[in-house]
Order: structure tokens, then C-alpha cells, then sequence
């Protein structure tokens, strides 16, 4: 009775966590598509629904309906699969993503002892689904777009655990749940040297999603569409849904490793971390549809010459201050 029990919530657990993606990534759709419409004295999207709320549900029932073609030469293991391996790491980092309290109940699957290593773990293997895809679709844009992506994200991703292991030692623990609970009095942000950490993240972070002005995988136009070109209907889409899924994420984590997560006053534990986390991804937002997309050795050595020895000095600084 207990493992039927147990098997009933953990399905429950899935199925809320799965919806609250998807309506989710929809509604960052749209509130993308406003935000540059603004930013470009335009109105956006306005025709489907008020202020064009359902045009994320109208695209997806299109894309739903539209005929998913497969290329004759393709590698179609590999093609197939790309997609798969581009979503479901980043729908398992909610696992342990500590949203707060609502009416009494912890909002968070799971409170990993090592939550901080199984989300580095897993984001690492979201360049798999994108090398994949470039590599499956045979193609010469396609592969050279896979090919940017991994390098881009494996140089990215120094700097930004680094930024992560200074929270860490601040926190003193791998788990995102303490994490937040070591910030109560004063969010990490805060510390001497914590907003440099908050800077190189949120930088890193943006590259490693591939977002503008760090979206060289997919520049429109050098590699028409980069590692997706190939791809339509419902593949298509899953990997528009694992770029907002990311977006959500590192704006998540930034929130939750610098900002508090859901500490605040007054407002609902929950309420305030998606206050935090909606607003860093508002922020990401305007940077794409203001700055122009950098080039491939810009991006390359920026990484590696300038946010990389930064992330390593801030992070002895941050020894020096905790041993002082």
C-alpha cells in the first residue's frame, strides 16, 4: 500500500513539475516577444487572446499539426534522439530546485545533499543533444553550428562553476534548500565579493544557453539556423523548449545562489522566488534585444582571458575572506 502510495505522489510530482514547464516556457515565449516589441516601439503580439497571451498555445498547436520531415541523408539515431537529449537534463534539474513554501508544503521534488553537483552534471550533458544534432542532420551549417556550441559551452561553463563553488563555500553545503537557508539575514549578493560571482554567472550563464550576444551556434546569418536547421514540427520545437527551460534554469540558480531564493518579507516564500527569477530573466531579455552578437573569437577568448582568471581570483578572495 505504501509503494502504491509512494508511486502515486511520485507520478504527481512528474506530471506538476512537466506542466509547470510547459505553461511556463509558453508564457516566456510571449513575454519575450513583448519585451522586444517594446524595446522596439511595437506592439508584439495582440490578436490571439488578450495582448496575444495564447499565441505561445496557437504556435504550439501548429506546430503540433505541421509534418515532421526527415532529411534522406540523415543519421537518424542520432537526429532522432538530439531533441530528447537537448530537454529531459534540463526538465531533471527541477528535481532539486527549491521554489519555497505554499501553504505549509516544501516546493521542491527532492533536496539533494549534492544538489549543487547534480545540476553542474546535468547541464553538461545538454551539449550532447545539441553536438547530436549537429552531427546527425549531415550538414554542413548544422555540424559547424554543433560544433560552435560545444566548444562555446565547455569554455563557458569554467567560469561559471567557479562562480558556483564561491556560493558554495559561503553556503557550506552542496544543497540548493540550506543554500538559501544560509542567505537568511543577508542574501550572498551582498558579501564583498559576491556580486563579481553574480556578474561572472549570469555572463556564463547566458553564453552557456546560447543567447544573445552569445549565440554564434545558431547565427541566422552564417549558419541559417545552425544546429537545427534540419529540423521541423515537433523536434523543432523541443528545442525551443529546452532554450527556455534553460533560461528558467540559470535564472533559477542565479536567484537562488545570489539573490536569497525565496527569502523576502511580507510576500509568499514561492511568490518571491519567481519574482527573482522572472526578473533576472526579463533583464536576460533586454540584453539579446539590445547588444549585438559578438564574434567567435571575441566569444572564445573573453572566456577563457577575462572571465575565467577573474572567476579564479574572486574565488580566492572569497577563501581569504572566510579564513580571515
Amino acid at each position: 500500500m505504501v509503494s502504491i502510495l509512494t508511486f502515486i505522489i511520485m507520478i504527481a510530482v512528474g506530471a506538476a513539475v512537466l506542466g509547470f514547464i510547459a505553461v511556463s516556457a509558453m508564457f516566456l515565449i510571449w513575454w519575450e516577444r513583448k519585451v522586444s516589441a517594446h524595446i522596439q516601439t511595437r506592439y508584439g503580439p495582440m490578436r490571439v487572446g488578450w495582448h496575444g497571451v495564447l499565441q505561445s498555445v496557437a504556435d504550439v498547436i501548429k506546430l503540433l499539426l505541421k509534418e515532421n520531415i526527415v532529411p534522406e541523408d540523415v543519421d537518424k539515431p542520432i537526429w532522432w534522439l538530439a531533441p530528447f537529449f537537448a530537454v529531459v537534463p534540463s526538465v531533471m534539474v527541477f528535481v532539486c530546485i527549491p521554489f519555497g513554501n505554499l501553504f505549509g508544503i516544501d516546493l521542491i521534488a527532492r533536496d539533494l545533499n549534492i544538489g549543487i553537483l547534480y545540476i553542474m552534471a546535468l547541464t553538461s550533458i545538454c551539449v550532447l543533444g545539441i553536438f547530436m544534432a549537429g552531427w546527425g542532420s549531415n550538414n554542413k551549417y548544422s555540424l559547424l553550428g554543433g560544433m560552435r556550441s560545444a566548444a562555446q559551452i565547455v569554455s563557458y561553463e569554467v567560469p561559471m562553476i567557479i562562480s558556483m563553488v564561491t556560493a558554495v563555500m559561503f553556503a557550506g553545503t552542496l544543497s540548493m534548500q540550506k543554500i538559501v537557508e544560509a542567505q537568511r539575514g543577508m542574501w550572498f549578493i551582498f558579501q564583498p565579493n559576491m556580486a563579481v560571482a553574480f556578474l561572472i554567472f549570469v555572463i556564463s550563464a547566458t553564453a552557456e544557453i546560447n543567447r544573445t550576444p552569445f549565440d554564434i551556434p545558431e547565427a541566422e546569418s552564417e549558419l541559417v539556423a545552425g544546429f537545427h536547421t534540419e529540423y521541423s514540427g515537433m523536434k523543432f520545437a523541443m528545442f525551443f523548449l529546452g532554450e527556455y527551460t534553460n533560461l528558467f534554469i540559470v535564472s533559477a540558480l542565479a536567484a537562488t545562489l545570489f539573490l536569497g531564493g525565496w527569502q523576502g518579507p511580507f510576500l509568499p516564500p514561492v511568490l518571491w522566488f519567481l519574482i527573482k527569477t522572472y526578473g533576472i530573466i526579463t533583464v536576460l531579455m533586454w540584453v539579446r534585444w539590445t547588444f549585438p552578437r559578438v564574434r567567435v573569437d571575441q566569444l572564445m577568448g573573453f572566456a577563457w582571458k577575462v572571465l575565467t582568471p577573474i572567476a579564479f581570483a574572486n574565488l580566492a578572495v572569497a577563501g581569504w575572506i572566510l579564513l580571515k
